[in-house]
């Protein structure tokens, strides 16, 4: 498995205003190629945010930028960069992780959740030490996260809206 050098290149989605911050593990190859989050047509995250923020699901990258603000969602990842084979979290090495401080310095971010079991393990090793803080881990949105029904992603998924209210 040969893998490739990575470099996050686009920014976190995140104002003063965002109230929870969700993070994934690194953008996926189609999520590269669109220079934006979670941008493979069988990845359910923008299904998930859109049907809790009971919202029309959102079409282009403004559309997107603009459900997750005026929810005061934050997104990003804790990976800036990584080796990495495809899309494949299981073949994740030499990571260099985030600023988080980024945006938990800039945003009132009362809760971290983390989009996957790679993005959660990844934060408790490189950013908790940093951030002291706790984080939740949800299921993944992917589409190799087979195993989750949307019905049963939107319910656990649903743990996000007591921080937004």
């Amino acid at each position: 498995m040969e893998r490739i050098r990575i470099k996050h290149e686009f920014e976190p989605v995140y104002d003063k205003n965002s109230r929870i911050l969700i993070l994934g593990s690194l953008p996926s190859v189609k999520s590269r190629e669109q220079s934006f989050y979670y941008g493979h047509p069988q990845n359910r995250f923008w299904r998930v945010i859109s049907s809790l923020c009971k919202s029309p699901l959102p079409e282009t990258t403004e559309d997107k930028k603009l459900l997750l603000l005026s929810n005061r969602i934050a997104v990003w990842d804790v990976i800036a960069e990584c080796d990495i084979s495809g899309s494949s979290d299981a073949s994740i090495r030499n990571v260099t992780p985030t600023q988080l401080s980024l945006i938990l310095d800039n945003a009132d971010i009362r809760r971290i959740f983390l989009n996957g079991s790679k993005a959660f393990d990844i934060y408790e090793r490189w950013q908790k030490p940093i951030t002291g803080r706790e984080a939740v881990k949800l299921p993944s949105t992917s589409p190799a996260n087979a195993a989750w029904s949307f019905e049963k992603l939107l319910k656990a998924w649903s743990v996000i809206l007591d921080d937004l209210k």
